[in-house]
């Protein structure tokens, strides 16, 4: 990841899509880690909301919390953007 920062924008997998994280997902403190990393000016969260298991508790929007909570730690100086589903984000180009 080293090598492909900076960038302007980080799309990260935050939380999955069943009971485990698969391959390529990341709980919210690694992702937040990744920032180092990548050194984004802009972070997005994505799939923090995707997965319930019948008749388990609803995570609503934790994870995205918690993402937002250690990014601020690890990497204060990213702008976070955590999306309502379905919301989008418009982005400038920058010349």
């Amino acid at each position: 990841m080293a090598e492909l920062g900076p960038v302007d924008v980080a799309v990260l997998p935050v939380s999955g899509w069943g009971s485990r994280l698969p391959a390529g997902h990341l709980d919210a403190h690694r992702a937040a880690e990744a920032l180092r990393l990548l050194r984004p000016k802009i972070a997005v969260p994505v799939h923090w909301g995707t997965f319930r298991t019948p008749f388990g508790a609803q995570l609503g929007d934790r994870p995205a919390k918690e993402f937002a909570r250690a990014a601020a730690e690890v990497a204060p100086d990213v702008d976070v953007r955590v999306l309502r589903i379905g919301e989008t984000l418009a982005l400038e180009a920058v010349r």
